[in-house]
């Protein structure tokens, strides 16, 4: 591997989820603009920086303007034809196409596009507390709660496959609450749902 994962050797893969129609705002948020780039190019960009391997990008609504978005950032770009049965729709597809791309992966941090204070160091640091623990879950505590980004163990890729409807990995992370490490990241509590949340981004 090249200096991704060095700590051990490990090759860990990167899951970016921008696939929903953004329901609640007046137009698709992953292609929504701040500080001179679309919130999706800059989460992209985010991960590739980051020291995971590879980086698949989960998109759906939107195809093809959220394409070329970032077709020029040489990450794998995959198209998730069940979008609109929500979220775990986008964490399946993530996981089975990081599994052709590397069959040998040890774990995925899955991570969102509308988390734009998130930074490739906030990323990095979830790989490099995975490395010699013996956690399955690493995930970022905010607001007296943990979520995404996290990384998830090999071991439970079929937890996060078997997931269904408008869900996340909410409940893989409480079922796996003995086998959970959380890194401390207010970031992570900043996402864009409504046009309100983009209006406080802006100001």
């Amino acid at each position: 591997m090249d200096e991704a994962n060095n700590s051990a050797n490990i090759s860990i893969g990167i899951i970016v989820l921008a696939a929903g129609a953004s329901s609640r705002m007046t137009e698709p948020k992953q292609l929504l603009q701040f500080e001179g780039k679309t919130l999706l190019r800059r989460s992209v960009e985010t991960a590739v920086a980051s020291i995971y391997r590879p980086v698949v990008v989960v998109l759906g609504a939107n195809f093809e303007r959220a394409r070329a978005e970032i077709e020029d950032l040489g990450v794998e770009i995959v198209f998730n034809g069940d979008w609109q049965r929500g979220l775990s729709s986008s964490i399946k597809t993530g996981i089975e196409n990081l599994l052709k791309i590397a069959p040998d992966v040890a774990a995925s941090l899955i991570t969102l596009a509308d988390q734009p204070f998130v930074t490739a160091n906030h990323l990095d640091l979830f790989g490099e507390r995975f490395a010699p623990s013996n956690d399955l879950i690493i995930a970022a505590g905010y607001h007296e709660t943990c979520g995404v980004p996290a990384l998830f163990a090999r071991a439970i890729f079929d937890d996060l496959r078997a997931l269904s409807g408008d869900k996340g990995a909410k409940t893989i992370i409480e079922k796996y609450s003995q086998r959970l490490s959380v890194i401390n990241l207010p970031e992570a509590a900043f996402d864009i749902d409504t046009p309100q949340d983009f209006e406080k981004l802006t100001q």
